[in-house]
């Protein structure tokens, strides 16, 4: 069955460089990154696993687990733990998933026969603490993905989750929001958002970010 935003992410028990996981007991009550690779020692794939490393403080504060998936066995992934160390001038922080069988890759959909028989798409899943998806972005294996827009969008997930606010286009931490259309009752949306808020339409207010 296909996977789709707020289907509950399958759980599994995989080998990885950290040893075997057992994913929603590796997740506990935080968030979660699963992204996958089409294969070990592949350039973009390298710069990508050197970047979420270095980006590991800015997961921490979104309470956030990042975890890799790739379809080559744990001594290989090893060997290539080393190569990003050494030409990303960082430490590989988060596991890497060995998934020679397929089978997280098969769980998660992360294999594309048209583009691929054999090998994953560059999936990103995002996972919220109930183990629900709340994020899926497929990129083709030759374009490099960017986590800064990935950690954008947790920041409004989870902004999402605690006010009553969506956030608009090209939207950064700390810009104006809006006001979700469902809340229409003057006295509760006064109690919210007491910095008040510009109504452009009815269906479109905008307010302060709640939390700033």
């Amino acid at each position: 069955m296909a996977l789709h935003i707020g289907s509950i992410a399958p759980d599994f028990e995989q080998d990885s460089t950290e040893g075997k996981i057992k994913f929603h007991q590796f997740l506990g009550d935080k968030w979660g990154v699963l992204f996958s690779h089409p294969a070990d020692f592949t350039p973009v794939c390298t710069t990508e696993l050197g970047r979420v490393a270095k980006l590991k403080g800015e997961f921490d504060k979104r309470n956030v687990k990042v975890i890799a998936l790739s379809v080559d066995p744990v001594e290989s992934h090893k060997g290539w733990v080393s190569d990003i160390e050494e030409t990303q001038g960082t430490k590989v922080n988060f596991p890497i998933l060995a998934d020679a069988d397929r089978k997280v890759a098969k769980l998660y959909d992360m294999i594309h026969p048209e583009a691929n028989d054999t090998l994953t798409v560059r999936s990103v899943f995002v996972i919220d603490p109930k183990k629900k998806i709340r994020l899926i972005i497929t990129y083709p294996a030759s374009a490099g993905r960017n986590f800064d827009e990935i950690l954008r969008v947790i920041d409004s997930l989870q902004l999402t989750d605690s006010h009553s606010v969506a956030t608009p286009v090209d939207w950064k931490d700390g810009q104006d929001v809006v006001i979700v259309p469902s809340l229409k009752d003057p006295a509760i949306m006064k109690e919210k958002f007491p910095k008040g808020w510009k109504e452009l339409k009815p269906y479109l207010r905008m307010t302060p970010q709640p939390n700033k």
